[in-house]
């Protein structure tokens, strides 16, 4: 991948690349979004059966909630918001998004019917949907490739731990409404605790917004016009990502899959350690939630450093084998129809998180390598569609269905995330190899 954006210095008639406290306080701002961002996301799986008592609704409405509620909009605003931060200021994008989707979270505690509900949740996935590609675009903007990986690989560690804070903060919420901790306090003291639980995780993200603001725009780098201002037609910044297509399309089926894994693992491990070992809610967000957090920093924080690594042995390219090594673990972490404890399935849990985020930090790091500077939004947003349009809205929902029309056991939840997963993490694995071998071939170019 010898491109421009491979060099540690900048181009002729490029900006020098922006001072290294300015860059990394970039990058804490936007992991500290993306923490939010995930919490809001991922929370309604430790909240499927109180939120079927009160709202009476079935599995596979639970499952629309954490899937195609979300997912549908999300795909469908994420490509024009990938756009929007190629030809926008990508601040601004930012902190629209962070505003929109917490004032929505604010919105899912307040829903008073399933389609109430259904459509808060569709408005967090348009706020959600402007982060990752206006982030992303501004990380590769203010490193140098060989710094690239560690700090893409920290901002999409707030995506993974902001799963474990959901589950975390909101499992002690949850159990402090449960006591009436929270009976005297102004806006949850009337709530269910379901309710609270996503009330003060929307309005968390209120402070979020100002930080947002205090992010300096850096220049945009390798544009497709050669440094002109002036954004390229779409048109022309789809037809070079298509041209790209042997390294992108395997890269891109890859973590799709992953991260249909993702959804179907971390929405039903809760229901799963309740139904079948009757572990409380609160044990499931502390132990849970910590799981997610040490294996979603190992496998962003840690493959980016060693990856950054690599790079300057092998190329480019020799990040993807990463990724192929932690699938393989990922395929054998699949296997929750085989635990037969609660701290089997909370290990399985922590080893699929690791596999995964591996694969998501390298697969990104070498499609933003690839992208030019004026298609950097619109190829996040390309990842942004496939993982949340495959993975959130199957992955989230295949579970519950083969639970109530294949298995008809509300129990057996650990079998139906294995039927869902294991077959797609080894298809993914196989993609990622795919993916190495084309993109050695473009390092030879």
């Amino acid at each position: 991948m010898k491109t421009a954006a491979s060099s540690e210095f900048p181009s002729a008639g490029e900006a020098p690349w922006p001072p290294a406290t300015r860059a990394w306080w970039a990058v804490g701002v936007f992991c500290i979004a993306a923490v939010l961002s995930y919490s809001d996301r991922q929370i309604l799986s430790l909240l499927v059966d109180p939120i079927r008592a009160d709202l009476h609704a079935t599995d596979v409405q639970i499952g629309l909630l954490q899937g195609a509620a979300f997912a549908l909009i999300y795909s469908v605003a994420g490509v024009a918001l990938g756009r929007a931060a190629d030809v926008l200021p990508r601040r601004l994008v930012i902190v629209a998004g962070i505003l929109i989707w917490s004032l929505a979270t604010v919105a899912c505690g307040y829903a008073s019917s399933f389609g109430s509900l259904f459509a808060a949740r569709a408005a967090v996935g348009i706020g959600e949907a402007a982060l990752a590609p206006a982030a992303m675009s501004i990380i590769t903007d203010s490193f140098p490739v060989n710094r690239r990986g560690a700090a893409i690989g920290t901002f999409l560690m707030g995506m993974i731990v902001g799963g474990g804070v959901a589950l975390a903060l909101g499992g002690l919420v949850v159990h402090a409404a449960e006591a009436g901790a929270l009976h005297n306090l102004p806006i949850l003291g009337s709530l269910a605790p379901w309710r609270c639980g996503l009330v003060i995780l929307g309005l968390l993200g209120l402070p979020a917004a100002l930080l947002a603001i205090t992010v300096p725009e850096p220049s945009r780098r390798h544009l497709i016009g050669g440094g002109s201002a002036r954004p390229v037609p779409l048109r022309d910044a789809a037809g070079r990502l298509a041209a790209l297509w042997p390294v992108l399309l395997p890269l891109y089926a890859a973590m799709g899959l992953s991260s249909l894994c993702d959804f179907a693992i971390l929405n039903w491990v809760p229901t799963f350690l309740s139904r079948r070992f009757s572990v409380g809610v609160a044990e499931i967000g502390g132990v849970l939630g910590t799981v997610v957090i040490v294996g979603g920093v190992l496998g962003s924080l840690g493959a980016g450093i060693v990856a950054d690594r690599m790079v300057k042995r092998g190329g480019a390219s020799s990040r993807l084998i990463l990724a192929v090594g932690a699938m393989v673990v990922g395929v054998m972490a699949t296997l929750f129809a085989l635990a037969s404890s609660p701290i089997l399935v909370f290990a399985l849990a922590g080893f699929w998180i690791f596999a995964s985020t591996t694969g998501q930090s390298v697969g990104i790091t070498v499609l933003q390598e690839l992208a030019p500077g004026d298609a950097r939004g619109l190829s996040v947003s390309i990842v942004s569609l496939v993982n949340i349009g495959l993975g959130l809205a199957l992955g989230a929902a295949l579970p519950a269905l083969i639970l109530q029309q294949v298995l008809h056991n509300p129990t057996a939840v650990g079998a139906a995330i294995t039927i869902v997963a294991l077959p797609c993490a080894i298809l993914a694995t196989l993609l990622y190899r795919v993916a190495l071998t084309a993109a050695r071939k473009v390092d030879k170019t």
